[in-house]
């Protein structure tokens, strides 16, 4: 029996699938072929494509791909009771489509060599390490506070629009591209997200469009928070999809510009993450700790907790528990915690590169 064209393009999503499992084992072929070959001249074709267009193409794609779901749902619910297995196959159809396409533009990269060998740094584990640095971190952090403000009470505020911050975020990859090559960034393509609100109650700060290659930022986070997530962002946009490398990327960029306010957000982004670590080994260390910083840097922290908290919602641990499993189905196995991975690449960045 003759199969259809759609019917095809359906079962294929099983070979897809166990091609990419094989392929994703070869971390030397992803990187030549894929990372450092063929998906520079992807990104760099969507970002000169839409990149110069002041909103966000793909959130209009999503949402038209939402719409058009619905109504074909709605207008052909008669025909999907009656042909059930035809829908089925429809749906496994737009899925092999979807899977190839996230793969060749983007997906292979969850494939690729650690950053941690790019930079020939050794990670470890150790809790003294983490609490030298973590002190060592919340000096840094003091210090710019009081430096930018004038005192140790006052919260940092970042006088910048969202095109102010986003340019000088391209700026600073433009100064770290001249100690590390591979960060150059070209043709760039970084928006505010159309729909931040709906990111913000999903709990995200922001996210790649893989499919347009723009990346998009939470048009409504603080501002403290924005310089790190638009490092973070452009970190994928450059093919590096591990989220614990991106939180580095980023906080390497911010960190090294030479904007006050883009450093501090830095500091305190990892600092965060640092002092997280440290609580899990010993609450009253984290204590201890803690009540080191100035007041200031605290209302910072306090600003984004009171942030998150007015958008809790029942549905927030869904989205994030299919993010989880879409991380972990991607190469990283810890799902959302590879986030927190960034302190094991801060730790040995800096003994090898002194703050």
């Amino acid at each position: 029996m003759k199969m259809s064209l759609k019917t095809v393009i359906a079962v294929s999503l099983i070979p897809q699938i166990i091609l990419v499992k094989w392929l994703g084992k070869n971390t030397d072929f992803i990187e030549s072929y894929y990372s450092l070959g063929l998906y520079p001249y992807v990104s760099r074709f969507f970002r000169m494509l839409f990149g110069w267009v002041p909103f966000s193409i793909g959130d209009l794609l999503y949402f038209l791909l939402i719409c058009i779901a619905i109504f074909y749902v709605y207008r052909q619910w008669g025909y999907i009771k009656t042909h059930k297995m035809k829908f089925l196959r429809d749906v496994f159809m737009i899925l092999s489509i979807a899977y190839l396409t996230f793969h060749l533009a983007w997906g292979f990269n969850y494939y690729r060599k650690p950053l941690s060998e790019k930079l020939a740094l050794t990670e470890t584990k150790d809790y003294q390490e983490l609490l030298d640095f973590t002190d060592r971190l919340i000096n840094k952090t003091n210090s710019i506070q009081e430096y930018i403000v004038g005192d140790t009470l006052k919260k940092v505020d970042i006088p910048y629009s969202h095109d102010e911050m986003i340019q000088r975020s391209i700026d600073g990859y433009n100064e770290l591209a001249k100690e590390f090559n591979f960060l150059e960034y070209h043709r760039p393509s970084v928006k505010t997200s159309l729909f931040s609100t709906g990111l913000t109650y999903m709990g995200y700060a922001g996210y790649l469009n893989p499919f347009t290659n723009e990346a998009q930022v939470n048009g409504i986070l603080p501002n403290f928070r924005f310089p790190i997530v638009a490092g973070h962002e452009i970190g994928h946009q450059l093919g590096y999809s591990a989220e614990n490398e991106t939180n580095f990327i980023g906080y390497l960029v911010t960190s090294k510009n030479k904007d006050p306010y883009f450093q501090y957000a830095a500091y305190a982004y990892v600092l965060g993450y640092c002092l997280s670590d440290v609580r899990r080994g010993n609450p009253e260390t984290f204590d201890q700790l803690f009540h080191k910083l100035n007041p200031g840097v605290r209302a910072n922290f306090q600003e984004m907790a009171l942030f998150w908290q007015r958008y809790e919602n029942p549905m927030e641990p869904v989205f994030k528990s299919i993010f989880n499993s879409f991380l972990k189905a991607n190469n990283q196995t810890q799902g959302i915690q590879s986030y927190n991975g960034v302190v094991s690449l801060l730790i040995a960045y800096h003994k090898k590169y002194p703050m």
